[in-house]
């Protein structure tokens, strides 16, 4: 547990380290080009957030409380904008628009296909929200004769907002990591910037001090996520039980919730097959060679990630179980933060950490998976602990078994599920990661994501196109992972 959090929070450490002790006489500014790429992070985050709190709240209400033809499949569908990240969305949409003298660019462009591959996060939240909460109020206000609009906005919205407000939070630290779409999108952001101030002018100083800002910006994005949360939990506890409220739709009701529903996943999926449907010649005169030697070094990367961090989860979530005291509690939380930090931040503070000790660059960029994507496998095995009453430890404990049995006997077969969907979640997205692999991985060791984004970069997106539609096969196994989950809910 202390090792864990103690790998968590090092990279910082040695960040504000670089930022406060070692930096000499130089002076610490932003720059006019700082200011540039804080500004328009917060215009990401801003704008993201609006758009996908308005279309993930209003598909999570529908595919939760209404009923029409088609609700639970296209309820299934809003995972499918995971599998493609937003660099590969952007390079697809680049590349297609060329062709036809669309000029895709600006801060309009990325914050649409920004919310396009993170509104998912709103929406399964809300959807669980608007599932589970306030049935009893949602009854009340049916038989005063309130209808579906005006329940929504006097009853389920103000209960819903702090699973809302989580959501988008969770969605806005996606955006303040994302690297590849803004770059490729001409938008100045902090990613790009600590980037380029660290490997183009050689200021390092001064990438340190704007992944200080980055971390800022997170920093408020994560209490706001825990007391949003906080209060969801509390919502949840005033639910009532009972079958949940439905509202049917029929006629044009029904076609215009199908039409909201569906148009975001089709809209995902479409930009990527236009673009492989266009460029279909040039994808099959690739060198398969090539391709291969891409997909086994991230394959064999996300390998060795997968099992670390899920080992590491698996620890961390046991501990937790077995020891209720606060300080335990704390570690547990620090250790599962490197999933809100930028990925251009944490690769910066492991550079200030490892290089002075010569560590081996494969080494840090393990290490930056494991820091970033704990998390993800952490909080589906808090979850299902958490359903496992401690009664059954205690009974276990009380017949003689030791806490090695315990986990071995009861705790291991009942993490099965959440632990398969874990790895599979942690696997793709070390396969997606581009901001940790760019910086970190060693010289003339390209991944796929790596090679997707240098070919997008140098206008060769064409190019990209077979490394893309392995990130996006590895993408749709993840978001297919998680339908148990959603039907679990329903």
């Amino acid at each position: 547990m202390i090792l864990a959090s103690g790998l968590a929070l090092l990279p910082l450490l040695a960040l504000l380290k670089d930022v406060l002790i070692n930096r000499g006489e130089s002076k610490l500014e932003l720059g006019f080009d700082g200011l540039r790429q804080v500004r328009g992070t917060l215009l990401l985050v801003a704008g993201e957030g609006l758009l996908g709190a308005v279309v993930g709240t209003a598909i999570g209400w529908l595919t939760a409380v209404c009923r029409f033809p088609g609700r639970r499949w296209l309820r299934i569908a809003q995972l499918v904008p995971m599998a493609f990240p937003a660099y590969l969305l952007a390079a697809s949409l680049i590349d297609w628009g060329s062709y036809r003298g669309l000029r895709i660019h600006g801060l309009g462009w990325a914050i649409l296909l920004l919310t396009l591959a993170n509104y998912s996060y709103v929406f399964l939240l809300s959807t669980e929200s608007f599932s589970v909460s306030g049935r009893r109020l949602l009854e009340a206000s049916r038989s005063l004769g309130v209808g579906p609009w005006r329940s929504f906005f006097r009853v389920a919205l103000p209960i819903a907002l702090p699973s809302i407000g989580a959501g988008i939070a969770l969605s806005a630290m996606e955006v303040v990591n994302d690297l590849g779409a803004v770059r490729l999108l001409g938008v100045p952001s902090l990613s790009a910037g600590i980037l380029d101030r660290w490997q183009v002018d050689g200021d390092p100083q001064g990438a340190a001090l704007l992944s200080l800002v980055a971390l800022a910006i997170v920093a408020v994005l994560i209490a706001s996520e825990r007391q949003l949360r906080q209060r969801s939990r509390r919502w949840n506890l005033e639910g009532g039980t009972g079958s949940a409220h439905v509202w049917h739709l029929a006629g044009w009701r029904a076609a215009l919730a199908q039409l909201f529903c569906v148009l975001p996943p089709l809209i995902a999926v479409a930009i990527p097959a236009l673009w492989i449907q266009q460029g279909w010649q040039g994808l099959q005169s690739e060198s398969f060679a090539e391709l291969g030697q891409l997909a086994s070094r991230s394959l064999g990367l996300a390998l060795i990630a997968t099992a670390v961090t899920c080992l590491g989860s698996l620890l961390l979530a046991i501990c937790r179980r077995w020891s209720p005291q606060p300080l335990v509690q704390q570690l547990s939380f620090i250790a599962g933060l490197g999933y809100a930090i930028p990925g251009s931040v944490l690769a910066l503070g492991l550079i200030a950490l490892g290089g002075p000790l010569g560590f081996s660059p494969l080494l840090l960029l393990l290490w930056g998976y494991g820091d970033r994507f704990i998390a993800v496998s952490k909080q589906g095995l808090d979850a299902a602990l958490e359903r496992i009453p401690p009664s059954i430890d205690e009974t276990a404990t009380s017949l003689g078994c030791d806490w090695l049995a315990v986990l071995r006997r009861i705790h291991l077969p009942l993490l099965r599920g959440p632990l398969l969907v874990g790895s599979l979640l942690v696997f793709v997205d070390v396969v997606k990661e581009l901001p940790i692999t760019l910086a970190l991985r060693p010289f003339d060791f390209d991944t796929l994501a790596v090679r997707v984004f240098q070919y997008a970069s140098d206008e060769r997106v064409g190019a990209a196109m077979a490394p893309a539609v392995m990130i996006m096969a590895f993408g749709l196994l993840a978001a297919f992972a998680l339908v148990p989950t959603l039907e679990q809910r329903d």
